[in-house]
């Protein structure tokens, strides 16, 4: 248990249990993992999902992106559902999901069945995506509540990482994604079944875990939230912040609703929430998914094999761990506002480079895209330091922001929305990058994921405002 004074004249003594916040914020991640591993085990299925549905380019996009429609529905209802049942609940009810669809993706046997899975498992990729991080920033002290919701981004990044890692040695496995493995069934629809042992692992720990104390007060339910609130950070902690929380929403104690996202001095949409929607929509229009979703039929179409391809993805993946590492060092330390632009300027150089060398592909006698030596290396390096920058700075960091930057009264509509957001952006850019892809090329393509990035940094100094240290009640 941490014990110091909170400040050289606060009469209160910091006594938080540093250890159960921390448990219980791993618990909530676990959502994260999910998230990670839902979004990324796709990458080495798409072989698969063409012979067996016999997809053209088209059909392939939206099976892909099939589950990010899912996600902008789960994400809506959810941020709804979490301020009339419960942050928990929301996530317990996440948590089924993953399991049903886990299993109905790997067993599926026809176009709608899948479609339907991956729907189903999107409704808790958007759930767990807006819900996670909001509930730890309403369990987390403000001093390093920033370093455990980037916990989140960690969690997304090993949930993809091991989705990589699970899908290249599955695939050595069985000589290749669509060769029989285990009981007579092809290694990517085992890659879809893996998922079921990190989904069971999630609901059950969810259990163990309260419900946020911020929800508590906010149904009128003062008992239970200081019992928590005791749990958390003590007595004597507990009756303050049970106060602070009480007064920050004194003013207005009706059910929230999404017209509260409206100004009423000038009904209009307050402009914190359309500072959440453009955060929420920059962070895909940069293209990040295209690397997560496609990145193994990315490298393999300027000339790399398959088996090659998903051993890129797995390094892809480390480096992204490594990068979201440094931003649980930074995040409370500079801000959040600081690893936004930074990063913003990182991908726009990363990403233009990109797309320069793809610009020198050609095609090869049987169609295939090739790159010349010295361009294939720059393309892959520069695609990875893109994924670096990211990871440490739009990827953790708009999720944190969400999660704390907008009143108690109004967190969980905003995030509804802003969620919604998100998601859609998210199947924009992934049913569209095959057709582009075909259409004008992969130059091109990166060149507009380059100008959304270098847009981004503009859009970061110019609207957002800083977040770190603030407690919640203050925001």
């Amino acid at each position: 248990m941490y014990s110091a004074t909170l400040d050289a004249t606060g009469p209160l003594e910091r006594t938080e249990n540093t250890r159960l916040i921390v448990q219980i914020s791993c618990v909530a991640t676990l959502g994260g993992f999910l998230f990670g591993f839902d979004s990324g085990v796709i990458n080495g299925t798409v072989d698969g999902l063409k012979l067996a549905f016999h997809s053209n380019a088209a059909e392939i996009g939206f099976e892909v992106a099939s589950m990010l429609l899912g996600c902008a529905v789960g994400a809506f209802f959810a941020g709804r559902a979490a301020d009339y049942q419960g942050r928990r609940t929301v996530l317990i009810a996440a948590a089924i999901l993953f399991l049903f669809s886990a299993l109905g993706a790997g067993a599926a046997h026809d176009v709608a069945f899948f479609v339907l899975a991956r729907l189903t498992g999107g409704f808790a990729v958007g759930a767990a995506s807006v819900i996670a991080p909001a509930y730890i920033a309403e369990v987390a002290p403000a001093r390093y509540r920033g370093r455990l919701a980037t916990m989140q981004q960690v969690a997304i990044i090993s949930g993809l990482f091991c989705a990589f890692l699970s899908n290249y040695l599955l695939a050595r496995a069985a000589g290749a994604s669509t060769e029989a493995l285990w009981l007579g069934q092809d290694a990517w629809r085992w890659m879809f079944w893996m998922q079921v042992l990190p989904s069971s692992l999630f609901l059950v720990s969810l259990v163990f875990i309260p419900e946020s104390p911020r929800f508590l007060v906010m149904r009128k339910r003062e008992a239970e939230a200081e019992v928590v609130l005791v749990r958390l950070y003590g007595h004597d902690i507990a009756r303050a912040k049970l106060g602070e929380i009480g007064t920050s929403l004194a003013q207005d104690r009706h059910r929230p609703r999404l017209s509260d996202l409206m100004d009423k001095a000038t009904n209009r949409v307050r402009p914190i929430v359309w500072v959440g929607i453009g955060l929420a929509v920059l962070q895909q229009l940069v293209g990040i998914n295209v690397v997560f979703y496609y990145g193994a039929v990315l490298w393999q179409a300027v000339g790399f094999s398959e088996s090659d391809a998903l051993l890129i993805n797995v390094v892809s993946g480390g480096l992204s761990i490594a990068a979201c590492l440094v931003t649980v060092a930074l995040v409370d330390r500079i801000g959040r506002k600081p690893l936004l632009w930074i990063g913003s300027l990182g991908m726009a150089v990363a990403l233009t480079l990109v797309a320069w060398a793809f610009a020198h592909a050609h095609m090869d006698a049987s169609g295939k895209l090739g790159l010349p030596s010295p361009m294939g290396t720059l393309a892959l390096v520069a695609a990875n330091v893109y994924v670096v920058f990211f990871n440490m700075s739009w990827g953790p960091v708009m999720w944190v922001m969400l999660g704390e930057m907008f009143p108690n009264q109004i967190r969980g509509s905003s995030l509804a929305v802003s969620g919604a957001a998100q998601w859609i952006a998210n199947f924009a850019i992934t049913i569209s990058f095959p057709l582009l892809l075909v259409g004008i090329g992969l130059a091109p393509t990166y060149g507009i994921y380059a100008v959304a990035a270098a847009l981004s940094t503009v859009f970061v100094l110019r609207y957002v405002k800083e977040t770190r240290g603030k407690e919640l009640e203050q925001m």
